[in-house]
């Protein structure tokens, strides 16, 4: 476990730590950092290999391509400049097609889009890319978000033309439970329905229905098991008298 060999960022905060306790700072850094790092440590690998019993195949870190068309290009910019002034609304499946129209025509150019946090490959050979986002990501964020699921798509077309692509952004869990997530802030660039999977809806999607709950609940019992040695470790940490 990563807390075991963890060392608290060196930051003093003296009026926090004798309010607070050391103990309650070093917990609070070590749950700041495992948030920060939650998607690549944890989110991907689980993802990876529940989708692994359900999909052809299932990788993380991969890269959907490294040549996009000119003309992709331009019917990019078109889609984007469309949704930022709102003369357009998403639709995902309408956006692929008519990069699809032009994913080989005019000058291929290199490039190096964001890697793929999770690529699976269902059975029928259709291709799912998945962008892993915080429980709640920055609304200012999105408008990149969007381009960067275009530019997949563009980059795995140049690849082949007729493939069958979905790209997605996933956000692990609701942070709203039990109320709806709040989709508001994606409202407008984001196709809901096409382009989006929230908490259980991702997970069933990777692993198959019924597999949130589940996932929950071997967490707790890893949590459960791991508590005694964690309270130990922070327990070092507690200079209040």
């Amino acid at each position: 476990m990563r807390f075991l060999n963890y060392k608290p960022e060196p930051a003093a905060m003296p009026f926090h730590t004798r309010l607070l306790g050391s103990d309650r700072i070093a917990l609070f850094s070590f749950i700041h950092s495992l948030n920060t790092n939650f998607g690549t440590s944890i989110f991907e690998p689980v993802a990876k290999e529940l989708a692994s019993a359900n999909f052809q195949s299932a990788l993380s870190q991969q890269i959907a391509g490294t040549q996009i068309s000119s003309e992709a290009f331009l019917v990019i910019e078109h889609i984007m400049t469309g949704l930022t002034v709102a003369t357009s609304n998403p639709d995902k499946p309408k956006e692929i097609e008519a990069i699809r129209a032009v994913c080989q025509k005019g000058e291929m150019r290199t490039v190096k889009p964001t890697k793929v946090d999770v690529k699976l490959v269902a059975k029928n050979g259709d291709i799912v890319l998945f962008d892993l986002k915080t429980a709640k990501p920055n609304a200012g964020g999105f408008k990149e978000f969007k381009r960067t699921l275009l530019e997949w798509v563009a980059a795995t077309l140049a690849i082949n033309p007729a493939a069958n692509i979905q790209t997605l952004i996933a956000i692990p869990y609701n942070p709203y439970e039990p109320q709806p997530y709040n989709r508001w802030t994606m409202r407008g660039m984001l196709d809901l329905t096409h382009e989006l999977k929230v908490g259980e809806e991702f997970w069933d999607y990777i692993g198959g229905a019924g597999t949130y709950q589940p996932l929950l609940d071997i967490f707790e019992k890893v949590g459960v098991e791991l508590r005694p040695e964690i309270d130990a470790y922070f327990a070092r940490y507690n200079k209040r008298g």
